[in-house]
């Protein structure tokens, strides 16, 4: 801390200023903002929720509101639109805020209602990054990564490590909507340290990827029953270097995909068996997470949440406790997932390979199976119908 140029006493030169008000741009601003907004909320009625602290939820009766906030911007949705504009009018009375109305860009996420449900898309985020990358007119290409494909950290130093830093950051961003970028981004960012020329081509093959599918995003749609259904795999020793394995999973509420990922397991496993049952118990905990988000929604589900892998020995694991001493080297706390199935809070069923959606999050596929598994994750083009929705606040 030091005192601002041209604001410093000659007599105290190495004193700081007292801070009495937190000032936008500060570290503490956020904070001390959210406080301020969750004081407010709870005072007119709302509750935070316990999953999610961004969101605050108001039930009174049959009127249900969901308020989700990020810093300074606002989302507002609820079934009871005379609700909806008290809570809007309190608002306006408490702080300098300004309706948008209906929900159509939030933090670079574009929002287009279907007849069927809605679509999120990052279109333009897509094209700025690559122009930023002087790609726009680069050759497109049908898969982000070549099948088969595994980066080392020999090789050339990139001249250009910032380049590489910033182009992997906004695809990171991109892959909010883009869940088939996962693998591919998760695996050059274990590169940003020191980049080669050949992660670069790496991150060349997403973007010309990018190019060619720059609009696609994800579809939601209604659906008259909810269940929750989550797909867990793991390549195991995938890393060439560190032995440690890739895993991914999908879950999917309603037949619509609402959290992923793919990401590399911190330790080595011993066998494919051990790298199964923990990316099986690592996906149990997501939806666990998922079921404490549904209950503060009151969201009641159609059927007893399932969880599918494509390895036997796993599923066996996970439901017969018997088998303890073939994995007494496994840290204790991946065995809750026997718990869950054991109480009925949770099904793990066997699906073969070659309907295993989340294999697309850990390895680079070929085309025709990669396409499979993006079209089961409803990621695709720009819908045709356009309506319109939610509300929106900043």
């Amino acid at each position: 801390m030091e005192q601002p140029p041209g604001f410093v006493d000659p007599q105290f030169p190495n004193h700081v200023c007292r801070l009495k008000k937190a000032i936008y741009g500060l570290k503490q601003a956020p904070l001390a903002w959210y406080q301020r907004l969750s004081d407010f909320l709870i005072r007119i009625g709302f509750f935070c929720s316990r999953s999610d602290p961004s969101l605050f939820i108001y039930n009174r009766g049959s009127s249900t509101i969901y308020l989700l906030v990020y810093v300074d911007d606002i989302i507002l949705t609820g079934n009871s639109y005379n609700v909806l504009k008290s809570v809007i009018s309190r608002l306006h009375q408490e702080f300098a805020i300004t309706d948008l109305g209906k929900l159509g860009y939030f933090l670079g996420l574009e929002v287009t209602y279907t007849s069927s449900g809605i679509f999120l898309n990052q279109a333009k985020y897509a094209r700025d990054i690559l122009q930023r990358a002087s790609l726009e007119e680069s050759k497109p290409v049908s898969t982000p990564l070549a099948a088969g494909c595994q980066l080392s950290k020999d090789g050339q130093p990139f001249e250009d490590p910032t380049l590489y830093r910033s182009l992997v950051g906004s695809l990171q961003y991109l892959t909010i909507t883009r869940p088939d970028l996962s693998f591919a981004v998760n695996l050059v960012s274990q590169h940003l340290q020191h980049p080669t020329i050949a992660h670069f081509q790496a991150v060349k093959r997403i973007l010309r990827y990018v190019k060619h599918t720059p609009a696609f995003g994800l579809s939601f749609t209604r659906s008259s029953s909810f269940s929750l259904v989550a797909y867990s795999d793991a390549d195991w020793a995938r890393c060439v270097e560190t032995r440690r394995s890739t895993y991914g999973y999908s879950i999917f509420l309603g037949g619509n995909l609402v959290s992923w990922s793919a990401k590399k397991q911190p330790t080595v496993s011993r066998s494919s068996c051990e790298s199964e049952y923990r990316a099986l118990a690592n996906t149990a905990s997501e939806m666990v997470c998922a079921l404490q988000l549904l209950r503060e929604l009151q969201v009641q589900l159609s059927s007893c949440p399932t969880l599918y892998s494509d390895n036997n020995s796993a599923i066996f694991l996970s439901q017969n406790p018997s088998s303890h001493k073939r994995a007494k080297h496994i840290d204790i706390d991946f065995h809750f997932v026997r718990e869950l199935v054991s109480n009925g809070q949770l099904e793990t069923r066997y699906v073969s390979s070659d309907l295993q959606v989340a294999d697309i999050f850990t390895k680079a596929l070929h085309r025709p199976l990669f396409e499979f598994f993006r079209d089961k994750l409803r990621v695709g083009p720009h819908p045709t119908s356009c309506l319109r929705g939610d509300d929106s606040i900043k």
